[in-house]
């Protein structure tokens, strides 16, 4: 596959297999716009950056995967909970569940060594301390997908590892794009997507 087709199927593999529920992809949704700011704020202020990314987009993200994604066997895709999240390329739910324990320690460890080992200065005010809770939280975000880009580098591939590694920082753009309508599907009462709407699957096995 080229590049551009492999991150078609990432990105259909990942919409088909973990986001049937309408509520899980309405809070994509939200998560999306809140990681658009976050990408602005980025470059303006950083710390307000990790801010809005991890207590707003990516609290949203994750509330939807945890608590609205059926476990249950996927009839649509013919597929157990178990084997979706065996062929997940990027982040199971056991590997964010790691990675959300290493986040929600940061402020702990900081209150506890308050110069984080010698990174900073002690905080002295509340936000001091929230400023350098956040810098962390950037580095953490940015090590994790950094982390598991080179690891998809040894496991699938270089361009497996890119691929994956666009598809996460395009996300935000791309969710808004395929989600835009989840509202009104749960207006009408439609809480589970049939994926008929989106790609073919079939499409990417006959351009392998």
């Amino acid at each position: 596959m080229t590049f551009f087709q492999e991150l078609q199927k990432q990105r259909w593999d990942d919409h088909r297999y973990y986001h049937h529920n309408r509520i899980n992809q309405f809070l994509h949704l939200l998560s999306a716009s809140c990681f658009l700011v976050s990408y602005i704020l980025v470059f303006y202020y950083p710390a307000a950056a990790a801010l809005v990314g991890w207590l707003l987009a990516m609290v949203l993200r994750q509330t939807g995967h945890f608590f609205f994604e059926p476990k249950t066997y996927d009839e649509v895709n013919n597929a157990s909970h178990e084997y979706k999240e065996s062929v997940k390329v990027g982040y199971n739910l056991n590997r964010k569940v790691v990675l959300l324990s290493i986040w929600a320690l940061v402020p702990v460890v900081l209150y506890v060594k308050p110069d984080f080992f010698g990174v900073f200065s002690p905080a002295t005010t509340f936000m001091a301390f929230i400023n350098n809770m956040a810098i962390i939280w950037l580095v953490v975000g940015l090590g994790a997908i950094a982390f598991r880009t080179l690891l998809l580098f040894k496991l699938m591939g270089l361009q497996s590892g890119l691929v994956w590694m666009t598809k996460i920082i395009t996300d935000p753009f791309h969710d808004i794009k395929i989600y835009c309508k989840s509202p009104y599907f749960i207006l009408k009462g439609e809480m589970y997507d049939n994926m008929e709407d989106w790609y073919e699957e079939t499409s990417f096995e006959n351009k392998a």
